[in-house]
């Protein structure tokens, strides 16, 4: 398969749970699996992880895990008949004592929202597909008249228009499900609707404090992160651009220009991002992709998204295989018109950390050497991260000792991690053992000019202070 730098994040359900599919699914180029913690139960989050490693270490390929948090979804409760239609005019009561809902109104699984809301706000129900306005607020009930009506189900989630409502990022729900995907080993924890920097250093604390090592994905979704976004940002490991909810309580015209916003802010800060939500939201039915869905999957390719996420379409779709393909061949293609911005060349920057400023170098030389590849000995995955932030135009291969170092650099664009032993701390010979990894993964060829960034001493913690360039084979044992 062609290299492809953008990663591909694909949801798992129903679609995609068997080992057939997920194989397939695998060598198709998904990078990251998501497990939707909004769905299922624990004892089966754990067995669909098990599943997926064990399927990726018989293909030799690295597959990371990201369970994403419920959150504090607002939703409405239940109906005796399962849906209703709401027409313009109508009046319509949210009721927090309401049981079991019907024409005139409907319970609220979040009891706080009548006190959370004043007359003549903007509620919006289903992603947006139904507006009401509140008339009035009495008691635990609100009452609203329709503005834009349709079929309303059970459990649909409400939205502020603006943003404002309270509820904590994470629920007691969310706090046990933290548990869960430490002991499945998860490699990245979404945490869903973050308000402040504060809600992501309060997950990382529990997710520590239950033992695990994931990095923390924010999911930027509430208009309140917006106004929060560097701090956000600054405080998580990754965020996700979480075009749904975001664009309820900000307005759809005001995504596009968020999104590209918040991809350029988390590359400054060197943290990842994923976008996501309706990627090829078609495709759920179809097994082809709107021309429209194709634009947009490449624009955010062409903003520099480390990954784009799959949601309903591999996890509940008709065409799940097809349209992992699809992403493929559009990110390919986009890629191809993505212009670098070399950090070496930028010669009034000012490079705080060594590892920074050897990754710019190594761009640098591997721009005007014409190399084949950039080959990065690293224990904990950061100087590929550095490698990748500074947009190398040839394969950045991470070789590294560590498997969960691996496993987090499936999200990071541009990287592929491979294993490497390291069991001798002599220098020559390691250096001879990346020569021979890449050899045999036939990512280059004898006679190849190959860069290689390592730490010295090697074998001791501590960030990349050396650059080698190499003629793949002249040293090379038989």
């Amino acid at each position: 398969m062609t290299l492809r730098k953008t990663k591909i994040v694909a949801t798992l359900g129903p679609s995609s749970t068997s080992e057939e599919m997920l194989a397939r699914l695998i060598t198709a180029g998904v990078n990251v699996v998501r497990l939707n913690f909004s769905h299922g139960n624990a004892e089966e989050h754990i067995k669909r992880a098990e599943i997926v490693r064990n399927i990726a270490v018989k293909l030799g390929r690295p597959v990371g895990v990201l369970c994403d948090l419920q959150g504090p979804k607002i939703r409405i409760g239940r109906f005796e008949l399962g849906k209703i239609t709401l027409k313009t005019g109508d009046i319509f009561i949210l009721d927090a004592d309401c049981e079991l809902g019907d024409q005139y109104h409907v319970g609220l699984d979040y009891k706080a929202l009548p006190q959370e809301v004043v007359e003549n706000a903007i509620l919006l129900l289903d992603d947006g597909r139904i507006t009401m306005q509140i008339n009035r607020v009495k008691g635990n009930q609100i009452h609203c008249v329709v503005l834009s009506g349709g079929v309303l189900s059970n459990n649909k989630g409400i939205n502020l228009q603006g943003g404002g409502l309270s509820a904590d990022a994470l629920t007691k729900k969310d706090r046990e499900d933290i548990k869960t995907a430490v002991a499945l080993d998860a490699d990245y924890i979404a945490i869903s609707f973050p308000k402040s920097a504060l809600d992501v250093e309060l997950a990382r604390t529990l997710v520590r404090k239950a033992g695990g090592t994931a990095s923390i994905i924010a999911k930027i979704e509430r208009a309140e992160a917006i106004a929060d976004l560097e701090a956000i940002i600054d405080a998580s490991d990754a965020i996700m651009v979480a075009r749904g909810d975001l664009g309820v309580e900000v307005g759809d015209a005001a995504v596009p220009g968020l999104q590209k916003r918040m991809i350029r802010m988390a590359r400054a800060q060197n943290k990842l991002v994923i976008t996501a939500t309706q990627m090829m939201e078609s495709m759920i039915t179809s097994p082809i992709p709107t021309r429209a869905e194709v634009s947009d999957v490449a624009n955010a390719v062409l903003d520099g998204t480390d990954a784009v996420m799959l949601s309903a379409e591999t996890a509940s779709g008709q065409y799940p295989l097809e349209t992992v393909q699809a992403v493929h061949r559009v990110a390919l293609e986009a890629e191809k018109e993505y212009l670098s911005y070399h950090h070496a060349e930028k010669l009034d920057q000012v490079f705080v950390k060594t590892d920074e400023a050897l990754a710019a170098a190594a761009i640098y030389t591997a721009h005007h050497l014409k190399v084949k590849a950039i080959a990065a000995l690293t224990q904990s995955g950061n100087a590929a991260q550095w490698l990748s932030r500074a947009d190398a135009e040839v394969p950045i291969y991470a070789l590294s000792p560590d498997k969960y170092a691996r496993r987090k650099l499936t999200l990071h664009r541009g990287v592929y991690p491979y294993p490497i032993e390291q069991a001798s701390k002599n220098r020559d010979e390691i250096l001879m053992e990346m020569e021979q990894v890449l050899l045999r993964q036939r990512v280059v060829s004898v006679g190849d000019l190959v860069l290689l960034t390592f730490g010295e001493p090697i074998g001791h913690p501590g960030g990349t202070n050396t650059l080698k360039i190499i003629k793949i084979g002249e040293h090379s044992k038989d």
